[in-house]
């Protein structure tokens, strides 16, 4: 996260890794109890969606585009760039 984002956008961002890799660490296979209680799942994902509704908030008082996804190299772009100079053209 860059140097860009406030103090309660770097908690936020923290607290989100944070509840999501204590989710991946105490996975379970289906069939076999799992080691957290219900209501303790339930009350990760409630702060999870209150962290990413106040990320989202905090990103439109700072008019960052939360739209934004990571890409790979080969994956197609949805933009085309044209170029609009015409070549040999004095006009500049």
């Amino acid at each position: 996260m860059s140097s860009d984002f406030t103090k309660e956008e770097r908690i936020l961002n923290m607290v989100k890794k944070v509840l999501t890799n204590v989710a991946k660490d105490t996975y379970t296979a289906p069939g076999l109890k799992h080691p957290l209680s219900e209501q303790t799942i339930l009350e990760i994902r409630e702060c999870l969606g209150m962290v990413v509704s106040r990320e989202t908030e905090l990103a439109e008082e700072h008019g960052r585009d939360k739209s934004a996804r990571p890409r790979f190299i080969d994956e197609p772009s949805s933009t085309v760039v044209v170029n609009f100079d015409q070549p040999g053209s004095k006009d500049k």
